[in-house]
This record gives structure tokens, C-alpha cells and sequence, in this order.
């Protein structure tokens, strides 16, 4: 007899585990409300994306004279962005949907709520209900922006990420909330379409949490472009009169503009799920408790993607699906069975330029008085970039002096989250510096600046 397999949410996760569990031979179900592929990875990170793309086209345009074009000045067409960004997720949910189908995985489109440890009852969209039992339950219902008490958004001039794709009137002046990841996107992503941006930085460097060298790089690129900084600034409120939205901030400093954009954030979609009846434990932050398999508080109750309360990553989420199904399948049992390392998870932000990482940091290994070998190369020196015209950033590569083994990098540039792959391999993989020398890259490339880093 089959496995019984209920998955509650279809983000990266979800169908994921889904997917792997079919092929597998469980009889699996899907519970998803709103989108297959995840409102979180649909309706944000592939969205963002794709203004990102048009604003680097933009930006290319006007810049178009250093590689001996006749200067242009594109204008956006909102209606045209938003057409595009629909037909992507059209057809990323589309392939997504014909998998399943053709791995006979029943999708069932309302919200699943547990009413016990082996069984659901999932609220349909016509209002119907259905009740189901299984063996082994996946929770995958993702997270949604965070909106603290301050801060009411009224989805058309104080907006959250998701109200941003493109929102309903296009900014002339943005003020974004929150320097992380998802903020520095949004500054970059409207000053390339045009508009003009101020940053609420909480703290002294954008990027708090990254190299401090990146983070300058990306700074002096938004001070080129006239984004304003308040740094050191915390938001506080936000009052909209008219057309105009005030950000106000603890010290006093206010910041205006014909828009605001929070970006401060995520809390886990945890709640209304029945946890509690079913025995499921949460943290103090509302994330679901798991051990190294994403096994819950009971057993064959698993927690993946952002619920889980580990790195926030489309990839990080997929891989947990994955090893979920393996899992759940009794496949670990009796082989090699890799646990997920998030030290070595290869992370990106899709600014101009680009910045990635993978594995230890600098300012990490040196806090923890850790010895290690940095070597850095700027792309300044590098063939390819030049030809470019965008000698922007560098790549910077850390190893253990005594044996070489890679550790850790980062890239500022253009294609830097193509170009952290090689790293996050060597990292992965545990190759030495003296495996990336030995490579014979394609020249001119910008890859070829990894050899030199290595070197």
C-alpha cells in the first residue's frame, strides 16, 4: 500500500516535496489557496525579478554611449511590465501544474487547516469542504510581508513588496523602509525605471549582515544614481495627505515622497493552520520547530520553505521539499544521506551591480578569529568587463591557508549570482584553491577572474 502524503501549501517547498513523494510512489495531495509555485515566489521574488531585468535594460539604454551607440532615453510602459510579469508567472505556474498532473498528484485549489495529527480538512474556493487523511503531512504555507503596528498600507501609495508589481500609479519619488535584501532591490529597481529614491537605512551601512566592501560598492552606485541615505534613521510612521506620503522617522528626520514601500520583513504564515490540535509545536517567533530532517514536534508531520524558520530561499525551500520526500520515503535509510548545510547556501541580490556570496564571510572568520587567506581581484582588470563597459565590483575568494580548501566568496558585478555558482561548488564540494586554478575557462569571460582569485 502506498504512502499517504498531504501537502499543505505549493510554493518551492510544497510541490517539491509533492513532485519527489509521486515519483517516489506516494499518493500525494496538494492543498494550495492561492497559486501553485508559491504567492511568495510568484508574486514577489519572480515579479521583483523581472522589473529588475526591465531596469537594467533601461539602465543599459542610457548608458549605451560608452559602447559607441547613439545615446537613447526609453520610458517605461507600465501596462506592458505588468502584461509581461503576468504571462511569466502564467507560465511558471502552468509547468509547474502540468508536472504534478502528469505524476498524478491531486491539487486541490482552498486553504487546509489540520483537525488532527493524521488528518485536514481543506476549505475549497467554491466553499465546499473535504476531508482527508494521511500518513505523513508537509506544511509549506510560506510567509508575508511584515507590517508593524505604525505603518498602515493602503496597497496605492504606502505599499508592501507585494503591492509594488508595478504598483498602481508608477512613483516619481519612493521612500523605502528597510536596507536588507528585499529594500536595496526596491531602491534599485525603481531608480533604474526612473524614479527617484530615499532609503531608510536603521543602521550605518546598507546591507547590515553582508561584506561590508560589497555594501560599499552598492552604496557609492546609489549615491552615483542620487538615492538618498538616512542613515542611522529608524522609521516611525507614516502619514499620507493627498499625493504626498511622510515617513517619519525617530530622530526627527522626515522623508518625503509620492510613495512609501516597507520592506522590513516577513512573519511565517503559522497561524489558522491548526498547530495546536494537531500537536505542532511553534518557536517564540511563530516559525515551526524542526530537527535536521524538517521533522516537527511529531514525527511525520514535516515544516519547509520560510515555516521553517531556516534561510529564506526559493533554493533552500526547494532542496527541503526534496529531502523531505526522500525522507518520508524511508530513502535515507541505509545510504549516504546528505543533511542540508545552510553555511553553504549561495545567496544573491539582483542590484546594479549584482551582489553573491556563498559559505564564510570575512568579517565572520575575523570575528571569530578564525586564520584565513582572502585573495581579491577587481574586475576592473578583467577583459570581458571592459568590454562591457562595466568594470564595476570584484570577486573575492577565501580558503584555509594550510590546505587551500575553499571556504567562502564574494561577488559585486555583473552575472555575480551566475558566477557564485563555481564558488558555492567549491565550497560544497570541499575543493581546493589549486582545483579553480587548473580549470581552462572560456576567454574572454568574466569567470576567468575566479582563476585569478584563486591564484
Amino acid at each position: 500500500m502506498s504512502k499517504r502524503v498531504l501537502v499543505i501549501g505549493g510554493g518551492p517547498a510544497g510541490h517539491e516535496a509533492a513532485s519527489h513523494a509521486a515519483r517516489y510512489g506516494a499518493e500525494v495531495t496538494v492543498v494550495e489557496r492561492d497559486v501553485l509555485g508559491g504567492s511568495a515566489h510568484l508574486r514577489d521574488c519572480v515579479p521583483s525579478k523581472s522589473m529588475i531585468a526591465t531596469g537594467g535594460a533601461m539602465s543599459f539604454a542610457r548608458r549605451v554611449a560608452g559602447m559607441g551607440l547613439a545615446e537613447v532615453e526609453p520610458e517605461i510602459d507600465s501596462a506592458m511590465l505588468r502584461d509581461r510579469i503576468a504571462t511569466i508567472e502564467k507560465r511558471l505556474e502552468s509547468a509547474i501544474s502540468r508536472l504534478l498532473a502528469s505524476q498524478g498528484v491531486r491539487v486541490l485549489d482552498g486553504t487546509g487547516v489540520l483537525t488532527g495529527p493524521h488528518s485536514a480538512v481543506a476549505t475549497l474556493a467554491d466553499g465546499t469542504s473535504v476531508e482527508l487523511e494521511a500518513d505523513y503531512i508537509v506544511l509549506s504555507t510560506g510567509s508575508r510581508p511584515r507590517v508593524p503596528d505604525w505603518a498602515h498600507l493602503d496597497g496605492d501609495r504606502i505599499l508592501s513588496t507585494r503591492d509594488a508589481y508595478p504598483p498602481k500609479t508608477f512613483p516619481s519619488h519612493l521612500v523605502v523602509v528597510g536596507s536588507g535584501v528585499t529594500g536595496v532591490e526596491f531602491v534599485h529597481m525603481f531608480s533604474s525605471l526612473g524614479a527617484d529614491v530615499t532609503l531608510i537605512v536603521s543602521r550605518q551601512q546598507v546591507l547590515p549582515d553582508k561584506d561590508p566592501e560589497a555594501a560599499a560598492v552598492l552604496e557609492a552606485d546609489f549615491m552615483r544614481r542620487g538615492v538618498q541615505l538616512f542613515k542611522g534613521a529608524r522609521a516611525t510612521a507614516i502619514e499620507r495627505s493627498g499625493d504626498e506620503v511622510t515617513v517619519i522617522c525617530s530622530d526627527g528626520r522626515v522623508a518625503k515622497g509620492s510613495h512609501a514601500l516597507l520592506a522590513i520583513g516577513s512573519v511565517p504564515n503559522s497561524d489558522n493552520l491548526g498547530l495546536e490540535t494537531a500537536g505542532v509545536q511553534l518557536n517564540e517567533w511563530g516559525y515551526v520547530d524542526v530537527d535536521h530532517n524538517l521533522v516537527s514536534s511529531v514525527p511525520h508531520i514535516y515544516a519547509a520553505g520560510d515555516i521553517s524558520g531556516r534561510l529564506p530561499l526559493s533554493s533552500v525551500a526547494s532542496i527541503q521539499g526534496r529531502k523531505i520526500a526522500e525522507h518520508l520515503m524511508g530513502l535515507h535509510a541505509g545510504r549516504d544521506h546528505r543533511h542540508i548545510d545552510y553555511d553553504k547556501a549561495a545567496s544573491a541580490i539582483f542590484t546594479e551591480p549584482e551582489i553573491a556570496d556563498v559559505g564564510l564571510a570575512e568579517a565572520e572568520a575575523f570575528a571569530d578569529g578564525r586564520k584565513i587567506r582572502v585573495t581579491k581581484v577587481p574586475f576592473s582588470s578583467n577583459a570581458k568587463a571592459l568590454i562591457n563597459d562595466d568594470p564595476r565590483g570584484f570577486v573575492k575568494i577565501i580558503s584555509d591557508p594550510h590546505t587551500g580548501v575553499v571556504l567562502g566568496g564574494s561577488i559585486v558585478g555583473r552575472h555575480a549570482a551566475e558566477l557564485i555558482s563555481v564558488v558555492a561548488l567549491a565550497v560544497n564540494s570541499h575543493l581546493k584553491v589549486q582545483d579553480i586554478q587548473d580549470c581552462l575557462f572560456v576567454y574572454p569571460t568574466l569567470s576567468e577572474s575566479l582563476i585569478e582569485a584563486a591564484e
